[in-house]
């Protein structure tokens, strides 16, 4: 292929730019859909379904798993116990093999597909998961959409989302309404993709389909970048928030089997206004784009999976507030000119004073 960008940015860029005009485009959607119907949520259910009916479906789990450790990692450090939680868009409930009665006393599992939840891993193996009897602590399943949640105000300690919320088409909403459901001083630990996700797949289809058919159709999902998910957790309420990204990249022989993993994760296009089935030529065409483009030395292509994990707190009196602008009692400039001792002892003296404001506004917000 002569003449395709070969830097490591240009077709990042090309990507990003392109992402931006799918979500333009998909967001307007077709006549009398409102703004927010980016995604036919019927369908994915129906993707979700088929990914579950598999005879191997455990073997498309392993973006899922892996997620879904950092979570319950992120969950530990809060070092906190959580009575009842919810597990948005779980699957089969990939983090509960990583929760324990020290950190929960009850799971709600919810997704919109039944097949997904009634679903259960290998017996055996690093992914096993004993029945929900044998964990240490209850399990519920139910079949919940997450732009619509069932749960009385103020009734969650915690919840956690994987990999589900990018598929949702208010995502605002969404957000409102798990601050909505949560008590206050309660955690929401989500991850989802980001906007930098296949974007090597998304760049060689474009390309691909522009040279076969003189143009192209969205077939990669608009997604939030990691400021997009800060502001919105800001925006629905949330306080103490925090964003962070991770990629990961996994080299896979060709195209054809990214789109069959793509495919038995149940993470297919589901665009109101996506196009038909993709072509045999402008497959082959997009595959020999993507090694030209992206290839690996060895022959494999890389995909690169963008997750952002983000922490927001529903407001709470009793949670550290910044202090008034000018009330500060130490300064940087003095701080470096000390020596090594004198900067801990400075910062201990420090620490134990937010810490005495902490306890002061804990007793304050008592009745």
């Amino acid at each position: 292929m002569v003449g395709l960008p070969r830097s490591a940015d240009q077709p990042a860029r090309i990507a990003r730019c392109a992402s931006r005009l799918l979500y333009t485009s998909s967001a307007c959607g077709a006549a009398g859909q409102t703004p927010y119907h980016v995604f036919d949520r019927q369908v994915k259910q129906r993707q979700r379904e088929r990914a579950a009916r598999r005879p191997n479906a455990h073997v498309y789990d392993y973006l899922r798993d892996d997620v879904a450790w950092t979570i319950a990692d992120r969950l530990r450090d809060i070092k906190r116990h959580f009575p009842t939680m919810l597990d948005l868009g779980a699957g089969y409930g990939y983090t509960l093999r990583h929760l324990d009665a020290s950190i929960t006393d009850h799971v709600i599992v919810t997704d919109t597909s039944p097949s997904q939840l009634a679903r259960r891993p290998p017996k055996d193996g690093a992914t096993a998961l004993p029945p929900d009897d044998q964990l240490g602590f209850q399990v519920t399943r139910r079949v919940v959409d997450e732009e619509a949640l069932p749960f009385a105000a103020s009734s969650l300690d915690a919840c956690i989302s994987s990999l589900a919320l990018h598929w949702v088409n208010d995502l605002p909403g969404t957000l409102a309404q798990i601050r909505h459901v949560l008590k206050p001083d309660a955690p929401l630990v989500a991850a989802l993709a980001g906007g930098d996700t296949l974007y090597q797949l998304r760049t060689s289809l474009q390309l691909a389909e522009t040279d076969r058919r003189g143009g192209f159709g969205p077939h990669v999902s608009p997604m939030a970048s990691a400021s997009d998910v800060g502001m919105l957790l800001q925006q629905a309420g949330f306080a103490l928030t925090t964003v962070d990204v991770d990629e990961v990249t996994i080299a896979y022989p060709s195209l054809f089997e990214l789109l069959e993993d793509l495919r038995g994760m149940g993470e297919s296009n589901a665009l109101f206004q996506r196009k038909g089935t993709l072509c045999r030529d402008v497959l082959i065409a997009a595959d020999a784009i993507y090694r030209e483009v992206y290839g690996n030395e060895d022959g494999s292509l890389p995909a690169t999976f963008q997750f952002i994990h983000a922490i927001g707190w529903k407001p709470d009196p009793s949670q550290v507030k910044p202090k008034a602008r000018g009330s500060a009692t130490a300064s940087f400039k003095d701080l470096l000119s000390k020596q090594p001792q004198e900067i801990m002892e400075e910062a201990e003296k420090i620490r134990k004073e937010l810490e005495e404001q902490v306890a002061n506004d804990k007793k304050s917000s008592k009745p």
